[in-house]
């Protein structure tokens, strides 16, 4: 590890609509912060191609250039924005330190969290190859564009459940694809589904293929228990298998849930680690969208200014 050890007075993970929004004002505020944007800058909007939902945009906007949109202005207000990875912290004592592509250290008084969440993918090569051309993760951002169609939904749970219903109401029709007979979603939550009238229930169901050109056109389904095949005419192909928070480096210091989204107080930003904070969707699994993400990413960095200044840290 190299000797040089710099300080910072705020300094984000993460590059998401939360980590640019805590840029802006965090860097308006004067707390001159440094940003790593990791692994996948800008976060998953990048994988999106359009945005229509994000206020101020009224003729939408592409994801990828959204996010340059957010990274210019946090720039212009003097974010010191750069390549590189979190890769380990220690936050123990009042120096939060944390090292950057295992060379790096930086000794922070504040340290605002938003690494995000990835979506958790089939694996097929065909997934991704349609990924933004007819394949989401998110029904939320991208049921509207097939109003009318004929759709698909990979997923057993609430999330699957409640995004299937979404999907619904926009949809012609909607194929659930679930992998054993029964659903992991509660009770609630299947009745509605199954009350649905357009929702076709595929039970012991795998996707083998996703079909198309320069779009989804169909999908090949296989049953589990009669290894029969069918093949689907559908436009829209929606996964629902659940997200990962990108929060693994965190764990035993940052108290987290069973399935690593980080806590914070109700309310605020705050995590159990004085002067860490934590915005977007490595603390949200309810919303997960760009506007709840910017917004606590705001959260984040009033937080982080106002512990500043009752600490007396200039």
């Amino acid at each position: 590890m190299s000797e040089t050890i710099e300080h910072v007075r705020c300094l984000i993970i993460g590059s998401g609509p939360a980590g640019y929004t805590a840029a802006i004002y965090a860097a308006r505020a004067a707390l001159k912060p440094v940003m790593y944007q990791g692994l996948q800058p800008g976060g998953q909007l990048t994988t999106t191609t359009e945005v229509e939902n994000y206020p101020g945009y009224p003729k939408g906007t592409q994801g990828p250039q959204m996010m340059e949109d957010f990274k210019a202005q946090a720039e212009r207000f003097g974010t010191d924005i750069r390549w590189g990875i979190a890769t380990k912290v220690d936050f123990k004592g009042p120096v939060h330190k944390v090292i950057i592509d295992d060379t790096k250290e930086i000794h922070a008084d504040t340290v605002i969290i938003a690494t995000g969440a990835s979506a958790k993918w089939l694996g097929l090569d065909s997934e991704q190859r349609f990924n933004g051309f007819g394949v989401s993760a998110c029904a939320v951002c991208d049921g509207f564009f097939f109003k009318g169609q004929d759709v698909a939904i990979v997923g057993a749970g609430d999330t699957a459940a409640e995004e299937a219903t979404y999907l619904a109401k926009l949809c012609k029709k909607v194929y659930m694809i679930v992998r054993r007979s029964e659903m992991r979603a509660s009770k609630a939550m299947q009745e509605r589904v199954l009350k649905t009238p357009n929702i076709e229930m595929l039970w012991d169901s795998e996707t083998k293929e996703i079909i198309g050109d320069k779009g989804v056109t169909g999908a090949t389904i296989i049953n589990l228990k009669t290894k029969e095949e069918r093949t689907l005419n559908i436009s829209g192909f929606f996964v629902a298998i659940g997200h990962t928070p990108n929060t693994q480096i965190f764990k035993g210091w940052i108290d987290m849930d069973e399935t690593g989204y980080l806590k914070t107080t109700p309310g605020t930003s705050k995590t159990n680690i004085e002067g860490v904070f934590a915005v977007g969707d490595a603390q949200d699994k309810v919303y997960r969208q760009a506007v709840t993400a910017a917004g606590s990413g705001c959260m984040g960095a009033l937080d982080a200014e106002r512990y500043l200044a009752a600490k007396g840290i200039h």
